[in-house]
């Protein structure tokens, strides 16, 4: 038995491990879910809902969680659209996030986006209107590839 403490597991800047996170895209119609982060990384930034999955939480509980908490929606996912990888750097070129994102799409269910959590705002977006708000362009890709598979 050794008196050592196990290591700080929670911090998310300059991790020890990748991070799973979920993000949500969210179909009401045509539009699309976009939140402005609260926190970082890309503090400010219009993105999708999402956030670190908890342990015992499956990646679909993950995405209704975080979908009420950021905007009080209740949502309905229903698939795994992609897997993406988030690697933010400091300037000395050290890992500063990592995190691996599963991208799940969702259908509205119920209420009205009102910020909240670690979102600063939230609005239902045309696909269009959406690729001009992001600014990292893996987030308008996955959006584009979450409509192509929507039923018509």
């Amino acid at each position: 038995m050794t008196d050592t403490a196990p290591a700080d597991r929670s911090r998310r800047d300059y991790p020890d491990r990748p991070w799973v996170g979920v993000g949500a895209i969210v179909w009401k119609g045509e539009e699309v879910l976009l939140i402005r982060r609260g926190r970082p990384p890309r503090l400010g930034q219009w993105s999708l809902p999402g956030g670190a999955q908890a342990l015992g939480e499956t990646v679909f509980e993950t995405a209704r969680r975080e979908v009420t908490e950021e905007t009080g929606l209740t949502v309905e996912p229903y698939e795994v659209v992609t897997v993406v990888d988030a690697v933010t750097r400091d300037d000395a070129g050290l890992v500063q996030y990592h995190y691996t994102l599963v991208e799940v799409a969702a259908r509205w269910v119920s209420g009205e986006p009102v910020s909240g959590d670690d979102a600063l705002d939230a609005r239902w977006v045309s696909i269009d209107e959406a690729a001009t708000l992001v600014s990292w362009g893996e987030t308008e890709r996955v959006i584009r590839l979450s409509a192509a598979r929507r039923s018509p």
